[in-house]
């Protein structure tokens, strides 16, 4: 993959955030070891186009002002509502220093055990963290389930096809996916069955009434009335 460019500039702390974003552009903040944190911001629409391409685990060229830094998208923060990214935190990394970072499984392929089964893929994980030089770091990692052609079939750590000078500490037998088999029909009837004597309980559940309270503990709660005094 050729070097991905992001141009940036060192943002107006005087300025708010929302000024920014009504602006079109993202509020950001790049950090790392031995760097002071510096507030940028970038063009929404170019960050949107490269982070399609680049994902998290892609090593981004920064040119901040004419000075170019090398960066990981470390968080990204969306608007709730517009589901809108409102921030982002780039690492500043070093080409020459081993990093860690998680990288995305991708699945592909179509598994016998799915298809002529009629099985249930589990994925047990979605991500690996690895370790290399961010130069090295993959996008992502593919995952051919093609190989699940049984029940008895798992895709484990070790087979994950890691690029070369491309290594991860997560232990090598810890599975990633696997095929399930389908539910028979009296499981079905059965987890049914279950279903619908919960719901009979919660229906069956009746709010208990109070407790009256006894007549000496109204009368103590309630104040006495002073008798009038007789001339």
């Amino acid at each position: 993959m050729s070097e991905l460019k992001l141009e940036a500039k060192t943002r107006d702390l005087k300025k708010s955030l929302n000024e920014s974003r009504k602006n079109k552009m993202i509020p950001a903040v790049l950090y790392g070891k031995n760097f002071k944190p510096l507030h940028i911001e970038l063009v929404y629409n170019n960050f949107v186009k490269v982070y399609k391409e680049a994902g998290e685990s892609t090593v981004l060229s920064l040119d901040i002002d004419g000075k170019k830094e090398n960066t990981l998208i470390k968080d990204l923060q969306f608007d709730p509502i517009k589901d809108t990214v409102i921030h982002i935190d780039f690492l500043r990394v070093d080409m020459n220093q081993k990093i860690t970072a998680n990288v995305e499984l991708k699945f592909i392929g179509l598994s016998k055990a799915v298809k002529d089964l009629e099985g249930i893929l589990v994925k047990n994980i979605n991500e690996i963290e690895v370790e290399c030089l961010p130069a090295n770091l993959p996008k992502e990692i593919i995952v051919d389930i093609s190989s699940l052609n049984t029940f008895e079939d798992v895709i484990k750590i070790k087979d994950l096809p890691l690029p070369q000078d491309v290594h991860t500490a997560l232990d090598q037998e810890e599975v990633v996916a696997t095929v399930t088999p389908p539910r028979s029909e009296e499981e079905l009837e059965s987890l049914k069955e279950d279903v619908e004597e919960d719901v009979e309980k919660v229906e069956g559940v009746k709010k208990e009434e109070p407790e009256a309270e006894s007549t000496e503990t109204e009368g103590a709660a309630t104040p006495e009335k002073k008798e009038a005094k007789k001339e």
